[in-house]
C-alpha cells in the first residue's frame, strides 16, 4: 500500500508499506479522507506524547471497511466508518473514572501506532463508527468535533447566552458552530484575518476584528470565552471578557513552557471558572450527530482536499495560503 510515514524524527516519506493483515477483533479500513492536524506535526517532531517511529500519522480519518478479522461482530466489509483514534489501557485510575482521554498510558492511531495517511489502516473494530451516507469530508471532522464537545463538557448545566471564541481556525470554527447548534444566541469569533471573519459570518457566526470597538464592547460581558489560538498572550486576556459568574476555556494548545498571570482574587470575587480539556472521550457518535445538525455549512471548514503527495509537501512547510482544515482525499 502507498503511505505517508515518519521513518524517524523530523522526516517525512512517501512509499510502499506492507498491506495490514487483521487479527482477532480487527478490521482493515480503506481510507477515503484523512484530516491534517497540528498534532501530526508535533508527532513528526516528537513533541507530542510518546511519538513512535516509524509511524504513519493521521488520527482524523474515515473510510470503507475492506477486510474483517475473526471475532468481529457488528462491522462488515463495505461499511462506511469513522475511526475513534484513542487507545486507552482501561485499568488506570483515569480509565476507571471514565476518562479514557486522560489515560496514564494513552495511545492513539497516528501517534503510537499507524494511522490514516495511507491507503489502508488496521484498526480495532470497536473503534469504528458508522457514518451512513454522510460525505467523507464532513465525517472526517468527527474527531476534531469530538474534541470540541469534550471541550464544552464543563459547561454542562450553565446558561450560555453570549460566547466569544478567540481564533477562527478549524477548531475555533467548529466550537462556534457547536455552540450555535446548542442554541447559544450570540457566538462571537475574534480574529485578525478579514477572510476568516467573513467565513465565520457566512456560517451564521459573528465576526469580530481583534482590537476593534466591537471587541471592546464584549469586555466583562460574556458567559463563556475560549482561546482557540494557543497564543499565551491571547489566553492571558480571557478573564477580561467574562461577565461575573462566567467561564473561560484554555482550549488552544499553548507551548508547554508558557505561563500567564491570573488574579486569584478576581476569580474569587467574580466567581469565575477556568478550565482546560484534552482530546475527545469516546464521543464520536455525539460528534457525528452535531455535524449532522449543523448541516452542509460545516464543510466550509475544509479548504483544501489534497493528494497524499501534496499532504507530504504541506508537512515539510509548504502550507497553502489561506488554508484552514486540510484533508487527504483518496
Amino acid at each position: 500500500m502507498k503511505a505517508l510515514y515518519f521513518p524517524a524524527k523530523d522526516k517525512v516519506l512517501i512509499g510502499a508499506l506492507p498491506d495490514p493483515i487483521p487479527g482477532e477483533g480487527d478490521v482493515v479500513v480503506r481510507v477515503r479522507a484523512s484530516g491534517l492536524c497540528h498534532t501530526d506535526l508535533d508527532v513528526m517532531h516528537a513533541n507530542y506524547g510518546p511519538s513512535a517511529f516509524p509511524v504513519v500519522p493521521g488520527h482524523e480519518y474515515v473510510g470503507e471497511v475492506a477486510v474483517v478479522g475473526s471475532g468481529v461482530v457488528g462491522v462488515e466489509a463495505g461499511d462506511r466508518v469513522v475511526i475513534d483514534p484513542n487507545l486507552e489501557c482501561g485499568t488506570c485510575a483515569a480509565c476507571k473514572r471514565g476518562w479514557a482521554h486522560l489515560c496514564k498510558s494513552l495511545g492513539a492511531y497516528g501517534v503510537t501506532t499507524n494511522g490514516g495517511f495511507a491507503e489502508l489502516c488496521l484498526v480495532r473494530a470497536d473503534r469504528c463508527h458508522p457514518i451512513d451516507d454522510m460525505p467523507w469530508d464532513i465525517a472526517a471532522l468527527a474527531e476534531p468535533m469530538g474534541c470540541v464537545l469534550n471541550g464544552l463538557s464543563p459547561l454542562s448545566g450553565r446558561l450560555i447566552e453570549r460566547a466569544t471564541i478567540f481564533g477562527t481556525g478549524p477548531m475555533g470554527l467548529l466550537m462556534g458552530l457547536a455552540l450555535k447548534a446548542r442554541g447559544v444566541a450570540e457566538v462571537n469569533m475574534v480574529d485578525l484575518d478579514p477572510a476568516r471573519l467573513d467565513l465565520a459570518r457566512g456560517m451564521g457566526l459573528n465576526g469580530v476584528h481583534s482590537g476593534s470597538d466591537d471587541l471592546a464592547s464584549l469586555e466583562q460581558a460574556c458567559d463563556f470565552a475560549a482561546d482557540a489560538t494557543g497564543v499565551p498572550a491571547v489566553a492571558s486576556g480571557l478573564l477580561k471578557y467574562l461577565a461575573n459568574g462566567g467561564a473561560a476555556s484554555f482550549f488552544g494548545v499553548c507551548p508547554r513552557e508558557a505561563r500567564i498571570d491570573v488574579s486569584p482574587f478576581e476569580v474569587f470575587r467574580r466567581q469565575l471558572t477556568l478550565f482546560g480539556t484534552h482530546s475527545l472521550n469516546h464521543n464520536i457518535p455525539q460528534a457525528l450527530a452535531t455535524l449532522a445538525e449543523i448541516g452542509p455549512t460545516v464543510a466550509g471548514v475544509v479548504t483544501h482536499r489534497l493528494s497524499i503527495d501534496e499532504v507530504a509537501k504541506v508537512m515539510t512547510g509548504h502550507k497553502p495560503p489561506g488554508s484552514l482544515k486540510i484533508q487527504m482525499m483518496t
